[in-house]
């Protein structure tokens, strides 16, 4: 008896040992790219070029993270992002929270074809054109509504939601509150929404993830410069490498071309990466928590 137990002690800790390799292998091979963008956006562009930078920064030189923060065209894409981030995450949320609620009550008439609905659409769309079209008839073209209303809601989010608030709030409480004399929208505002705090931690970081890198609706709809996310000027410049860099001499001044040098595109890339990932790198500890929690949802059955 105790020999076996020992075999299967023994195998456990191989098994373990194996996970924990193929974990700590794989992590590496995600964070490595991070490591080397960050490292080459503080380096030298000469070094970058040439191959001398492999983990850590050589030879730190901040010329692009200067020149890229004192763009005007960087600090109107940010202020963009940030307004449709902000505004659209909270209509996301407010239409999950609307269509989720009702759903997850067993005694709405109908649910089941609603949510036949809902679930079509997640496996069939009209197509770009006519979305396009659409959006055109409306009148949102070259609209701020253009990149906030189109993706009011994600069905997924939504079906993660009703979950969320099936298997998590009892059916019971709902009675105890219509006894106390509670109706529905106090229900939901009082004792749904409070206890719902980490399903909707994790809504807002997907929804805001989704604004944030927002790129395809503002190419399709926008034509106004005014109203680019930032996402749109990081394609011309990774792309086009106009909006950014000498090679726009009215752009700059006879002393900031004398800084630049032939590489600079490289390191100047990076660090506009770097530049519009920080944000999402910042929040992101923060609903970690409930992140883990909340992709967990229906996974496991009691």
């Amino acid at each position: 008896m105790k020999k076996n137990a020992k075999i299967k002690h023994n195998e456990d800790r191989l098994y373990y040992a194996f996970c924990y390799t193929v974990v700590t292998f794989l992590t590496l091979i995600v964070l490595y790219p991070i490591i080397y963008i960050i490292s080459a956006s503080f380096s030298n562009p000469d070094v970058v070029v040439h191959g001398g930078v492999w983990l850590w920064p050589k030879d730190i030189d901040l010329t692009a993270y200067k020149f890229v923060l004192e763009q005007p065209r960087i600090a109107l894409g940010y202020k963009n992002t940030i307004f449709y981030t902000l505004v659209g995450t909270v209509i996301n949320l407010v239409v999950t929270i609307a269509c989720a609620y009702p759903l997850a009550r067993k005694n709405l008439r109908g649910r089941g074809a609603i949510m036949f609905l809902f679930t079509f659409t997640m496996l069939f769309s009209a197509g770009m054109i006519p979305n396009y079209i659409l959006i055109r008839e409306l009148g949102m073209i070259d609209t701020r509504w253009a990149m906030l209303l189109p993706g009011a809601l994600s069905v997924y989010n939504m079906i993660v939601c009703r979950t969320f608030i099936q298997t998590n709030i009892p059916a019971e409480m709902l009675e105890a509150a219509q006894i106390d004399g509670c109706n529905d929208f106090q229900y939901l505002f009082k004792m749904v929404l409070p206890l719902s705090k980490p399903i909707l931690a994790v809504l807002t970081l997907w929804y805001g993830v989704s604004h944030w890198n927002a790129y395809f609706n503002a190419f399709m709809y926008l034509n106004s410069e005014e109203l680019y996310p930032l996402q749109i000027f990081l394609k011309e410049i990774l792309v086009q490498s106009k909006r950014i860099g000498p090679l726009e001499d009215e752009m700059l001044t006879f002393s900031e071309r004398e800084h630049f040098s032939e590489y600079l595109y490289v390191t100047l890339k990076y660090c506009v990466i770097m530049v519009s990932t920080v944000p999402l790198f910042c929040v992101y500890p923060f609903v970690q928590k409930h992140f883990q929690k909340g992709v967990m949802i229906g996974s496991v059955k009691g």
